[in-house]
């Protein structure tokens, strides 16, 4: 069970960068929730109004459009910085390379210079796409990656090496109190239609009839985290004084070919499974190690993949429905 979460006593501002994307308004609503007044910045190239919709006219709210990558300032305190801003699909990040390398390094250092100034605690949002095709069985910390610097996903995945390098580098010579969290393969409510991920994918196609489309032969592995869960441990790890790395993500591994048929059994639909080919460089195991966060924050995942995948069909076909 994850440990719960309270507010801390010397946190009452927080600036959330990526606020209006998936994970980034989740982060926003739990603070909020907390009592926490919460500066989200987003420049709604993936991120969407509508994930704060339901946030709007509250008074401890306040939404700035502007791109992190040219510049990062507010006007008063800040007690944190959560840095979360980065397209974070294959879909996005290939179709924005240039501005998914820039929000990882231009933009962390904006974000760290911003921290360094009000003397905030900041965060960097990693991910588990710094192990790369892992050679390594689960993923601990420790664990340097197999990334290929010059491939298709390389955008992304360098672009939040760099990001960490950078952060490392802030917290060792100029003193930021910085962390880093790896986020692993999270889902929920919230995720766009048109992610391309593979539960947006086989959860629209579940619901329209389509064929299911795993790629290559199905038997690579993601764990899943529903996103609950992870934005518990991300704000877990911003409340504590770890310096991170730490791995952030569910216990449970699964084939894709495993989730397309858990999926398509959820939603009651009888569409074929079809395969299609596998991407460059596509991870065939990802797994966390996630020993440090139990040990350091009492973090554990608490939301079964079965439950979770419910609560996010159910929200797929209502944004189906309205749409």
């Amino acid at each position: 069970m994850s440990t719960t979460l309270t507010r801390p006593p010397s946190v009452e501002r927080v600036l959330v960068t990526g606020g209006a994307g998936f994970v980034g308004s989740w982060v926003c609503e739990r603070l909020l929730d907390l009592g926490v007044a919460v500066v989200c910045v987003d420049n709604f190239v993936t991120g969407s109004r509508d994930n704060l919709a339901h946030l709007e006219g509250r008074g401890d709210l306040t939404v700035v459009e502007a791109d992190v990558s040219e510049g990062l300032d507010v006007d008063g305190a800040v007690d944190w910085v959560l840095h979360l801003a980065s397209p974070a699909s294959p879909l996005h990040y290939l179709r924005l390379p240039i501005e998914t390398l820039k929000a990882g390094s231009l933009g962390t250092m904006h974000a760290l210079e911003l921290a360094e100034r009000r003397s905030a605690r900041f965060l960097l949002a990693s991910t588990s796409e710094v192990y790369g095709d892992p050679l390594v069985h689960p993923q601990p910390e420790s664990y340097w990656g197999n990334v290929n610097p010059i491939g298709p996903r390389s955008v992304y995945d360098e672009s939040k090496r760099f990001a960490e390098a950078l952060t490392t580098a802030y917290r060792n010579e100029r003193g930021v109190d910085a962390t880093i969290v790896r986020i692993f393969n999270t889902y929920g409510p919230r995720m766009r239609l048109d992610d391309g991920r593979a539960i947006p994918a086989f959860m629209s196609q579940a619901l329209s009839g389509r064929p299911l489309t795993v790629a290559g032969d199905g038997s690579q592995t993601r764990s899943l985290c529903y996103v609950e869960d992870t934005v518990q441990g991300i704000l877990a790890l911003a409340a504590s004084d770890h310096a991170g790395p730490v791995n952030i993500g569910g216990s449970e591994e699964v084939t894709m070919l495993e989730l397309a048929e858990r999926v398509r059994d959820i939603a009651g639909a009888r569409s074929p499974v079809t395969f299609v080919d596998l991407p460059a460089d596509d991870p065939q195991l990802r797994c966390p190690d996630t020993s440090l966060a139990d040990e350091v924050l009492g973090w554990q995942p608490s939301v079964s993949v079965e439950e979770g995948l419910k609560r996010t069909l159910e929200w797929f076909a209502t944004e189906a429905r309205c749409g």
